[in-house]
């Protein structure tokens, strides 16, 4: 397991991230765990233990588990309208490349929010007709927003395209957390930790941070944010601070709350998560979803003309996309080395994990980049098989 130490001391010694954490897991124990680098590149400050790291889109997975536990419990199903939640969204109307606007042709479902096939976007994806309009609204941006005070806005702005008719990644899991809170009528920081993170021993996950605490969140780095084009050529990449304050706060609990990201968490936290979607169950053997759920939350939902898989300008060859993520579907199109049915997610500031069943294992990396295109997660798991 040396392998996975030189690969990320290679990328600390050229200062291109400052830490990064491991741990890799196989059949119940663990089977590589490390760190490389410094919390602060400036004051060489070491990388705290239980370091809390902002996940941003590994927010995704958990959120959306939480959709799936609400359909076991016969609160929410795939089939309910995003409407009959929030009215405001009855109207939705898709923005045409030419400038058109033709009203939606179906109501937006709670499926099409677990897939992204809705029809909302982000900001940062190039080419998109819409992606300008998210940005002047500050749609992802505005951390100051309450999440209902964000759907407000985004009720009142065009979709992509018509609902169900193509992936296209952005908000939508920000939607499902909307429709979640209204379908259990709960905030989504209470359910969360009462039906996740207490049963799996997630103590320092949550969407703020408490004062007593702080010191343990690690400075952000990079040149990208959720609510900015990325450029179209890759940039060296360098440690330079990022304040993400202002779009990702970490001090006002119970008022930011968000779906597809937000959420601090620690190495081991998330690897508790991890190692609960090989199975279903908590670490005392209780299910958090069914057998049942569990296999139907892995199928691949998207139809064959709406792969390859795509994240802006990035091809992901291979992967389909499940309830809770990515999923291989294919290893004769993949372009990193993966198992079968492999699944998982990744957060824009570097972070990364995947579940493996076909080997019963799983990794999850922790870092702190935003808008990084280095390889960083894929050279940690070639070099994690490779040990295997």
């Amino acid at each position: 397991m040396q392998r996975i130490q030189r690969v990320a001391d290679r990328y600390v010694n050229a200062q291109q991230f400052a830490g990064i954490e491991w741990l890799i897991e196989r059949d119940g124990e663990v089977a590589a765990r490390g760190s490389s680098g410094v919390a602060d590149h400036a004051s060489g400050t070491a990388i705290p233990k239980r370091a809390l790291y902002r996940i941003y889109s590994m927010t995704k997975p958990i959120v959306s588990l939480m959709a799936l536990m609400l359909i076991e419990q016969g609160k929410l199903r795939l089939f309910d309208m995003l409407q009959a939640f929030d009215a405001d969204f009855a109207n939705l109307r898709v923005l045409g490349a030419d400038g058109s606007l033709v009203p939606a042709q179906r109501p937006v479902m709670v499926e099409d929010l677990l897939t992204h096939r809705a029809g909302f976007s982000y900001e940062f994806i190039v080419g998109c007709q819409i992606a300008p309009y998210y940005r002047e609204a500050r749609v992802s941006g505005d951390g100051s927003k309450t999440l209902e005070e964000m759907m407000d806005v985004l009720a009142g702005l065009p979709i992509a395209h018509q609902p169900g008719s193509a992936f296209r990644y952005g908000v939508s899991t920000d939607v499902l957390a909307h429709v979640i809170q209204r379908a259990a009528n709960r905030p989504l920081d209470e359910l969360l930790k009462e039906q996740i993170f207490d049963p799996l021993g997630m103590d320092d996950t949550g969407f703020a941070v408490a004062p007593v605490d702080a010191e343990r969140i690690m400075p952000m780095y990079g040149s990208g944010d959720l609510d900015r084009l990325p450029p179209l050529a890759p940039q060296p990449q360098t440690l330079a601070r990022l304040d993400v304050e202002d779009m990702y706060p970490s001090d006002r609990p119970g008022k930011f709350i968000r779906g597809g990201h937000g959420l601090f968490s620690t190495l081991d936290d998330y690897a508790r998560f991890a190692r609960m979607l090989l199975d279903g169950r908590a670490p005392d053997g209780r299910h958090l979803i069914s057998s049942t759920m569990h296999r139907f939350m892995q199928a691949n939902r998207l139809p064959a003309d709406q792969l390859p898989l795509r994240i802006g300008m990035n091809v992901l060859p291979g992967y389909g996309w499940g309830l809770v993520g990515r999923v291989m579907l294919d290893q004769g199109q993949a372009v990193g080395i993966t198992g079968q049915g492999e699944f998982g997610w990744a957060g824009a500031a570097s972070t990364f994990f995947w579940v493996d069943p076909s080997m019963n294992l799983t990794g999850t990396i922790m870092t702190q980049y935003a808008g990084s295109a280095l390889p960083l997660a894929d050279d940690i798991r070639t070099a994690a098989y490779a040990s295997l």
